[in-house]
């Protein structure tokens, strides 16, 4: 943002976002500061949603119609709880140009063919019984909203396809009110309680961070200023390393196999599900020190964790001949599936509930790899253990945290898709 400005020889004058969300540290307190910004934040939500740090920073608190300016651009705060309680969009309107409205920026309320979820306080932040009132609220705001804008008005979500924060999200990243009108299912669902059977169907699970963004956000993220480049360790220390730091491995999948240190966590970092993963095992009560390939790819995975709050990472390393490893064990589908079949061992399916339901192996026990740090006291710890994925990516995660936890696991080469083509049994449907 700072970048963008500059090129445009224009300043930041004001900083806002629609909603404490869970995706990642929010930048906006942090950017208002260094900008000299003013900060607008939501002022709506009740005393259990309200940003703690408003008054310390000199926010300006919005709520339902409150208006600013930037510059001709007027932007009117619309309050749309359902996704939180909290959730504001913003009507912009270029007043140089018309007295009516471009547009809005919707925020989590209204994606392109899809709607926020309002699930996530119950299912990721543990407030119980709130996500059928959620999405009778969320119902209401659309109901509410439909009217406000022309049906050329355009609206500009803040997320696109891939998006945990709803369950069908198209890949365009702006819309029209008209369009989605006539498209979207939730504009065309004929009654609230049909709605919410539809809004809490089939929503994916949630990353287990997000419950900490929630709470990290709200609180205030810390203000962490310039980034130092990270230290390099020698090999020499490790020992001492491993001692006072939790050791994450961030190579690709092939080096992690071939050798890595005992007790490290693999985190491949050139993964999209990286930060996904991260959230769910690492802890935050502990210094880090990242085992890469490179330099570039240790910043590169360091400036990632901060995006979640993990940035205590004390520095980073390459292995060489001196560093003793040990390989990653491996195992073919059908031998895992022999084992597990004659109960020699336990077949772990730590994909997500979506995919077990959809086919999984017989016998095997389901945990997704977001649930299985607190869940692991639920496997036998007698029999070894053979881990499979989709893929074989996230089962490679989930081994290296079993076997810092004392487990002996092992890889299912290939995971389900390599399992599936050898025309092993596949159950679907089940209790996960």
């Amino acid at each position: 943002y700072l970048e963008a400005a500059e090129a445009e020889e224009m300043q930041i004058a004001a900083v806002t976002e629609t909603h404490i969300h869970a995706d990642y540290l929010s930048g906006a307190r942090e950017l208002a500061k260094i900008a000299g910004a003013r900060l607008y934040l939501s002022g709506e939500g009740g005393t259990d949603w309200q940003y703690e740090f408003a008054h310390a920073d000199g926010a300006t608190l919005l709520h339902d119609g409150d208006e600013f300016c930037v510059g001709p651009i007027r932007f009117r705060a619309v309050h749309t709880p359902g996704h939180t309680p909290e959730h504001l969009a913003f009507i912009v309107t270029d007043e140089a140009v018309a007295d009516i409205p471009v547009g809005a920026l919707t925020g989590d309320f209204i994606f392109v063919g899809d709607v926020g979820r309002p699930d996530l306080l119950e299912r990721a932040a543990q407030q119980e019984g709130t996500m059928a009132q959620g999405a009778e609220t969320l119902y209401a705001s659309l109901d509410k909203f439909r009217n406000l804008l022309p049906d050329f008005a355009m609206l500009f979500p803040g997320h696109g396809s891939g998006s945990a924060c709803g369950k069908a999200l198209g890949g365009v990243p702006v819309t029209t009110l008209g369009y989605e009108k006539a498209s979207n299912w939730a504009f065309r669902t004929p009654s609230p309680s049909a709605f919410v059977d539809e809004v809490l169907t089939g929503q994916p699970d949630p990353p287990a961070y997000f419950a900490m963004m929630k709470r990290l956000n709200r609180a205030g993220p810390p203000i962490l200023g310039e980034t130092k480049q990270l230290p390099e360790f020698d090999p020499e220390v490790l020992p001492q390393v491993q001692a006072d730091t939790l050791i994450v491995d961030v190579r690709s999948s092939e080096d992690f196999i071939d050798g890595h240190v005992p007790g490290s966590l693999y985190l491949p970092a050139s993964r999209n599900s990286f930060v996904t993963h991260a959230g769910s095992i690492l802890p935050y009560d502990r210094p880090l020190t990242l085992i890469a390939a490179n330099r570039t790819q240790a910043e590169h995975a360091r400036s990632r964790l901060r995006l979640i709050g993990l940035d205590n990472v004390r520095g980073w390393l390459a292995l060489d001949n001196t560093v003793e490893v040990i390989p990653t064990n491996e195992v073919e589908p059908e031998e895992a599936w022999e084992a597990a079949k004659s109960g020699q061992a336990t077949l772990l399916d730590v994909r997500n509930t979506d995919e077990w339901w959809d086919g999984h192996a017989p016998h095997a026990q389901h945990i997704p790899l977001r649930r299985l740090a607190e869940r692991a006291g639920e496997i036998d710890r007698t029999k070894p253990v053979a881990v499979y994925c989709e893929s074989g990516s996230r089962s490679l995660v989930a081994c290296s945290l079993l076997a810092r936890l004392g487990f002996c696991a092992s890889n299912v080469r290939g995971g389900f898709i390599e399992y599936s083509s050898r025309d092993l049994p596949v159950a679907t449907g089940g209790a996960p």
